[in-house]
Parts: structure tokens; sequence; C-alpha cells
């Protein structure tokens, strides 16, 4: 099917046109798509959103005002834009679950590579050994404050305590 067909059939709302609309051009937009938003997963949602607007849009389109490759292409790139300006995308961004942290930091010796790496384990030696079970627990294996008290078997207002000096100390090391 020619383009020509295909904005033919489009223009009239022809179910049949929405498959080879997809089929045409589904591979391109969403390579572009993809490299905007560089999350598989998203530029697939939004490749949905893409062909729905050039679906409902079609009447906007004017053949005098350039090709309807470049005007769909449009289409992808600002339905993009626009995702990646959002809220609530930029926040997902930001916000990783727990499980996700913990579980990055679980392997002890990835642990001390990381903090190798960043300069912290020299300021972390230097705290008691109390404090530094504290803020393993609590910030390296994402325990809660009751959580770390069962395990140390020590009171919760002891953790609460012992962490606030704890960070105290570390921050006089970092001096910030």
């Amino acid at each position: 099917m020619s383009q020509e067909e295909l904005l033919v059939l489009i223009y009239k709302k022809d179910e049949r046109a929405f498959t080879h609309l997809y089929d045409m051009y589904s591979k391109s937009l969403f390579s572009v798509v993809n490299v905007l938003v560089k999350n598989r997963e998203e530029a697939e949602d939004i490749l949905q959103e893409v062909f729905v607007k050039i679906w409902k849009n079609i009447d906007s389109y004017h053949e005098s005002k350039g090709r309807f490759y470049t005007w769909i292409l449009n289409i992808a790139r600002n339905t993009s834009i626009d995702k990646l300006r959002s809220k609530n995308f930029n926040n997902s961004q930001k916000n990783l679950s727990t499980d996700n942290f913990v579980n990055h930091f679980e392997d002890s010796s990835k642990l001390s590579e990381k903090m190798d790496t960043i300069g912290l384990q020299e300021f972390v030696k230097r705290l008691k050994p109390k404090c530094i079970q504290i803020i393993d627990l609590l910030f390296f294996k994402g325990y809660t404050q009751q959580e770390a008290s069962d395990e140390l078997a020590i009171p919760l207002g002891t953790v609460k305590t012992q962490n606030r000096n704890c960070i105290n100390d570390l921050r006089n090391y970092l001096k910030v």
C-alpha cells in the first residue's frame, strides 16, 4: 500500500488503515522515541500514544505543509519530549524502590568497592565499631530502626540515639 492510499484510508477512519500505518512506521518511530526516553517499556507506551494521536489528529495534517513522515516523526518526538518533561516521569526516575537500593548494596564486596570509589571507607573506618554496625544496617542494608534494634538486641531508643551520634561523628569527619 502506498502512502497516498494509506492517507485516504486514514482520513476515512478505515480500521485496516491503522494496521497498515503501524506496520509501515512503528519501527522507525519506536527507535526515535527509544533514543529520547532511554527506557524500552516507556518507549513502547509512548509509541502507542503516538499512534493514537496520529489517528485522532489526521485532520490537522496538510500535505502542502510537509511530508507525512515528517509530521508523524514530529508527533513522536514531541510526545516523547512532553513525557520527559512531565512531573510523573521525572519523579519515577528519581524515586528508586528501596528493594532496588538494598539489593544494590547487599553484597559486601560491592559495598566495599563503592565506598572505596567515593572515598567514604576511610571516614567510616574512623567511627566506633557500634556506629559502623548501625550505619551498615540502617543505610546500606535498609533496616528500619526497629529491625536494627532487634538485630543488635538493644533498645530502640538506644539505636536512635547512637544513629544520631554516629551521623554527627561522620559529619564532623567529613566537615559537612
